[in-house]
């Protein structure tokens, strides 16, 4: 059984202490439960898929270079998470774990990862953030290769793919989700 959601904020607060990481955590959790939701899913496997989201980037901050194995081979087995929220973790970062995205709740952590922090930073470009955000300006910004250039935009254009929709389909899913939130 998977732990619930205070134990795994109190473990992602254990390991995170930057306030912008606990955040991009947060919002990668509130979109992964918003598809969970969107596809109907039974509210254990919303849990499941909410706590892949918080949890993605647990070890991110203290052991950089090791990012995500510490988690999946180390921290998560410890505090009993699944395999399915385990190699969620591992197949979000497929050029340091060798393991590609296959299972759906694998793809959606990869394509809701690096768009989530490219989303935040076009919403603090904006007087009003996400709440009268159009798609249009995030496909306008994901042109300007100096803008948040560290998000791999091969990464963003691919995770929509991995789930089937067209990258302005996955950006006006994700401004729903964040509008009311952030």
């Amino acid at each position: 059984m998977t732990p619930d959601r205070l134990t795994s904020r109190n473990l992602l607060h254990s390991y995170v202490t930057s306030d912008s990481l606990k955040l991009h955590s947060k919002m990668v959790a509130t979109v992964m439960e918003g598809y969970a939701r969107k596809l109907e899913k039974p509210d254990d496997t919303v849990d499941t898929w909410w706590t892949a989201g918080l949890l993605h980037d647990l070890d991110w901050e203290k052991f950089p270079d090791e990012h995500p194995k510490k988690a999946v081979k180390e921290i998560l087995p410890e505090h009993n998470y699944s395999e399915d929220i385990i190699r969620a973790v591992e197949a979000h970062a497929p050029d340091r774990t060798g393991r590609k995205p296959k299972t759906e709740i694998e793809r959606y952590l990869f394509a809701c990862d690096e768009i989530s922090g490219f989303m935040k930073a076009v919403a603090l470009m904006r007087p009003n953030g996400f709440s009268d955000m159009k798609v249009k300006s995030v496909t306008k910004k994901l042109k300007d290769k100096k803008f948040a250039e560290n998000v791999p935009r091969e990464d963003v254009k691919t995770g929509a793919e991995l789930i089937g929709l067209e990258l302005r389909d996955h950006i006006q899913n994700l401004i729903t989700f964040f509008k009311d939130k952030y």
